[in-house]
């Protein structure tokens, strides 16, 4: 009878940068006897962890955070789990959260809100996802901005790219591959996701298997008729579509 108990509790993780804002959300939890803190983590880095090793049932999540923002943790894990959003402000966050999330929590909030926000991660456990990582970080973005950098999970380790330095895409099966200053680093996700993260004035899909960053374009050759490469400033030569040479123009004029 002690294990069914033990079985149903929800097994939560706490992850915030701030520890008083740990210890509240602590000393709040430990009124509810069915929840269970399997963790807590003070960074993105240890969150993407410690998921892995304990299984929790729920996130309470933090937004802005140094080194991983709560989106890119959100992000690496593909929703693997119900997340409650914690955040002191950010309107464009809060309206994503009210969209897509189980639940938020502005900062300040009570134990009763927290109560509230627990009873809903319950309805929403062992469901699929409303929506995926993309759409969450695309609602959260104030309209024509896009992320200054892409993250990726490669095993143990998490990968963090700036878009800047992002020099080509390539789809490979249900993945892709970002190629950026000489490194390859596989990310799972399909190409036209991607794309739609990218800055369509600075990323052009040239072909349905590459993407190329248009600042890193040393020149554009014909190696066929109606055939041509696009040869990036490192030498990789990257194939070219009829529908990709018409879009890459506009953003070559």
């Amino acid at each position: 009878m002690t294990g069914d108990t033990v079985s149903e509790k929800l097994r939560v993780v706490i992850v915030d940068d701030e520890a008083p804002a740990r210890s509240l959300l602590r000393e709040y939890l430990s009124v509810f006897p069915d929840v269970e803190i399997v963790a807590e983590c003070a960074n993105g880095f240890e969150a993407v962890n410690a998921v892995e090793e304990a299984a929790p049932a729920l996130l309470l999540l933090d937004v802005q955070m140094p080194g991983l923002s709560g989106f890119e943790v959100l992000e690496l894990l593909g929703c693997e789990v119900a997340v409650v959003f914690v955040t002191a402000y950010d309107e464009f966050a809060v309206r994503a959260f009210e969209v897509h999330a189980v639940d938020y929590l502005l900062k300040p909030f009570s134990q009763e809100r927290l109560g509230q926000a627990l009873y809903r991660a319950r309805q929403r456990v062992g469901r699929p996802p409303e929506a995926g990582p993309e759409k969450l970080a695309a609602a959260a973005r104030p309209p024509g901005t896009w992320p200054a950098r892409l993250v990726a999970r490669e095993g143990g380790r998490v990968h963090v790219i700036p878009v800047d330095a992002l020099d080509l895409v390539e789809a490979r099966d249900d993945y892709v591959c970002l190629r950026s200053e000489g490194r390859e680093v596989l990310k799972q996700q399909t190409l036209t996701e991607l794309a739609a993260l990218l800055d369509p004035t600075r990323f052009v899909r040239v072909h349905r298997s590459f993407i190329v960053n248009v600042a890193k374009i040393a020149r554009v050759e014909c190696y066929a008729k109606d055939s041509r490469l696009a040869v990036l400033q490192d030498g990789t030569k990257v194939p070219i579509s009829r529908a990709g040479y018409a879009a890459l123009r506009e953003r070559l004029k």
